[in-house]
Parts: structure tokens; C-alpha cells; sequence
């Protein structure tokens, strides 16, 4: 869906957002300060919960905890946000506020520990976000920034698809026009990742990276010139530091390498992030707030440098299916039955080979583990059509550049330095930007590592 923004008189605005760790503590939370005091662009600023709270916040949603653990929960939480208010001066303001909240969480918790509702579950999860905005905002205050607390629900209206809402971006585009977009001349606004507003007026959350994805939207809404997502790393890495210590930070990577290394489960950005800012052509820089001047990646559309071989993601608990039945030789229709299954279960496919009897698929999730997604319901609705094999224990690995799949030499580059592993299944040719295949679990580790010595040698 295309948003036109029509704002006069737009100055450069830079949206930028602190994830958890960003904000975990008081000096966190300082340096985060000094980031946004240094840069006069930084207007607008879109946080997530400290680190830790969220945890505490799902735990604290579920069904029948006990009022012992929800009293003792709340106190972890009471703890992680007074320990950063302390270091003001004058705090009795920001720690009745903080009170306030957390009287409010406790209603919650003893109302879903009595009648779960997702709903409920909703509210509960955005009081982590509702802390760290108006503390940090305080923070601002602090280095002589003018920064001030805006309740983002004001603007960010959703559907009642409470732990995955929809947001209206029509109404979220004219909303902060009319309600945040005048006031970022004269103050540095803090607001909430991850939450919205149904029409009811209830609380609702994006889902997983929904901090990132709300920083996107509404960088999008104030037709931002860039969108900066600070985290804990410098910047998006050729592969995952853990696996090897060879991986190096990438100075630049267009819009679609980054989309595909964040849909094959680079860690660094959710999926989602990367839609409005293409949408509007806005770079997104990715960078670290403990180490503000130690560069980062810039994301953009076009790019001075367009190597093959750009990164390696790696997508742990992958699932392989695969379905075989003669009645697909020669035949039409059967593939259309198979979709058909999977569509009333809501998967969807993400990888598929095909031969002249048989299908292998795996199946999309964004959030980790595909095992959960494959119920048992499924697989015996498969089989009223066809014999169903199902392999766990996969990892699927994915070499991400340019032209691959028309650049010559690029599958002997790759396969002939892993030959001795076992290849479970190989995508090529679908995108301009990936090449990727299965391997079994115990084998991920070394595969990123020798395909990442050999690819990315200097």
C-alpha cells in the first residue's frame, strides 16, 4: 500500500529508536541522550522496553500466575525502572508516574490471572514501553534537550488483532500530521515502539520487531529524511559474530540485500522494518549506542558497491516436508490441493523444490522455530492425499549478494567447499539476491564458517 504524505515546509528529520539494551540502565540511557543532543536531525525518538522488562511483562501475561509471582515480578520491574530515576535530582515526579503505572500493571495481572484474554495480554505486554518513553524523555531533559513524552497510541491506530495488529496507515499518516508532526520543531519527541490503539480504544501490539517496525511507520508518517535504529552492535554484520570471529561489520547494503537477510534470520532487523522505508525511500542507518562513533551500516536503495557475495544468514529450526503421490506425474490440480491444506492451517510455504512426483517445502516464520507450526492436524490432512515425510532438526543457511543467480561459477564457489556435509535441499534462481539450502543442525555452525573463509576472503 502507497502513503502520500503531504507535508510543507519539512525540514530534515531523522527518527531514530533505542532498542532494549539501549535502554537497559541510567548510563545506557545517557549515551542514548548524547546521541540524540549531538545531532540536531534526531526529532523524533522511538524506544522499546529496558532490558529485561518485556520478559518479566510475558511472563506476567500468561494465565494463572499466582498473586505471590505477580507481586514478586512487578517488584523486578518496580526495580530495573527506580534504578534509573534515582540518578535524577529531582525524581519524586517521574516515580509517581512510574507508580501510577505500575498499580495500573498489577490491576491487569490480577484481572488476567482471574479471565485471560488476549486482549488483557496486550495491555500488559506495553507498559514496558510506557516506562522506558517517559523516563527517557526525563533523561533527555537532563543534557538541556528538550525532549518530551508523546503517547503514541494517539496516532498509531490498529485493528483487534491483539498480539499482531494491523496497523491503518491512512489514519496513522493524517493522525500524526495533525498531532505530532507540529510539535517536532520545538521539541524532541520520545514515543513508544511496538504498541498501537484499536477502535475500541484498547491497547494492541505489533508483534515481534515491533519496535523497529513502528520507528519505520513513523518515519514514514513525518516524511522523515532517515530512520536510525541504534542496538548493540555496530551495524549489520557479513554473518553472526557467534559463529565466527572473521565476521565484519558492512559499511552499506541496499534495501533488498537487507530485506533478504532479514527474512533469513539475520537478527539485526525484523522483516517488517525495511517496508516503509522503501516504500518512502528512507536510508536506514543501523548502528551501536554504546559506541556511537564506531560507524554502522547504512541501508538504502542504491548502493556504490554490489559484491556477489555480500553476507550469510543462518535460520535455525527449520522444518522440511515433503509430500509424494503419482497422482502428480503427468497430472494437474494436485499442487492446488496441497496449498490448499496448508492455506486453511495459515502456513505459508517459504522454500519449495519440486520433482516429478514429489514436493519439498519449508514453511515461514519470522519468529524462530517452524516445528510448533506443523500440527499434527496437518500432516494427517496431507496424507488423505499423499505420502508425508517431516525431517526437524534443519538449519537453513542462505548466501545473500548480487546477480547470483546469474553470475557464473557461483554453486561451485559455494558447494564445492562444503562437500562433505549433507545438502538437504537447495533454492537457486528465484532472486536476484540469495542463494540457500538446508543442512542439519549440527552441521550449521561449520558451514556459515568455512563458506564465510572462503566467500569473504579479503
Amino acid at each position: 500500500m502507497s502513503v502520500i504524505i503531504d507535508h510543507t515546509n519539512t525540514e530534515n528529520i531523522t527518527v531514530a529508536k533505542f532498542g532494549g539494551t539501549s535502554v537497559a540502565d541510567f548510563h545506557a540511557m545517557l549515551r542514548c541522550a548524547d546521541i540524540i543532543k549531538n545531532n540536531s536531525t534526531n526529532r523524533l525518538v522511538v524506544v522499546s522496553a529496558s532490558a529485561g522488562v518485556t520478559n518479566h511483562l510475558v511472563r506476567l501475561s500468561q494465565a494463572d500466575v499466582a498473586i505471590s509471582e505477580q507481586q514478586q515480578i512487578i517488584t523486578h520491574i518496580a526495580d530495573i525502572q527506580f534504578a534509573i530515576t534515582q540518578h535524577f535530582d529531582n525524581h519524586q515526579a517521574i516515580d509517581q508516574e512510574i507508580s501510577g503505572l505500575l498499580n495500573a500493571l498489577r490491576t491487569c495481572a490480577e484481572q488476567q490471572a482471574k479471565q485471560y484474554s488476549t486482549k488483557t495480554s496486550d495491555e500488559i505486554l506495553s507498559f514496558g514501553e510506557q516506562f522506558s518513553s517517559r523516563i527517557f524523555a526525563q533523561v533527555l531533559q537532563l543534557v538541556d534537550v528538550n525532549g518530551h513524552y508523546f503517547d503514541v497510541r494517539q496516532v498509531m491506530k490498529t485493528d483487534s488483532l491483539y498480539g499482531k495488529a494491523q496497523v491503518d496507515l491512512t489514519e496513522l499518516a493524517v493522525n500524526t500530521k495533525a498531532l505530532l508532526y507540529p510539535l517536532l520543531n520545538e521539541q524532541v519527541i520520545v514515543t513508544q515502539g511496538f504498541i498501537g490503539c484499536d477502535p475500541q480504544g484498547n491497547t494492541t501490539t505489533l508483534g515481534r520487531g515491533g519496535s523497529d517496525y513502528s520507528a519505520a511507520l513513523l518515519a514514514e508518517a513525518v516524511q522523515a529524511s532517515n530512520l536510525s535504529i541504534w542496538t548493540d552492535v555496530v551495524g549489520i554484520f557479513t554473518t553472526d559474530p557467534r559463529i565466527t570471529d572473521q565476521a565484519r561489520s558492512i559499511n552499506e547494503i541496499s534495501f533488498g540485500e537487507a530485506a533478504e537477510m532479514a527474512t533469513f534470520g539475520a537478527k539485526i532487523l525484523h522483516p517488517a522494518t525495511l517496508i516503509p522505508a522503501m516504500r518512502q525511500d528512507i536510508p536506514v542507518f543501523v548502528g551501536s549506542s554504546k559506541e556511537p562513533n564506531a560507524g554502522g551500516t547504512k541501508i538504502q536503495r542504491q548502493v556504490d558497491s554490489n559484491p556477489t557475495y555480500r553476507s550469510i544468514a543462518l535460520r535455525r529450526e527449520q522444518t522440511l516436508v515433503t509430500v509424494k503421490s503419482p497422482q502428480m506425474l503427468h497430472a494437474s490440480g494436485f499442487l492446488a490441493k496441497v496449498f490448499t491444506v496448508l492455506a486453511k492451517h495459515q502456513l505459508s510455504v517459504d522454500l519449495i523444490t519440486t520433482s516429478e512426483i514429489s514436493v519439498a517445502l519449508t514453511f515461514d516464520n519470522p519468529y524462530g522455530s517452524t516445528q510448533a507450526l506443523l500440527t499434527q492436524a496437518v500432516v494427517e490432512e496431507l496424507e488423505q492425499l499423499c505420502e508425508v515425510s517431516v525431517e526437524h532438526g534443519l538449519s537453513l543457511i542462505a548466501v545473500i549478494g548480487n546477480k547470483i543467480h546469474g553470475t557464473k561459477g557461483v554453486g561451485s564457489s559455494i558447494f564445492d567447499k562444503i562437500n562433505d556435509f549433507n545438502i538437504r535441499m537447495i533454492c537457486h534462481g528465484a532472486s536476484n539476491h540469495n542463494l540457500c539450502f538446508l543442512v542439519p543442525e549440527a552441521d550449521a555452525n561449520q558451514v556459515v564458517e568455512r563458506l564465510h573463509s572462503t566467500l569473504f576472503t579479503d
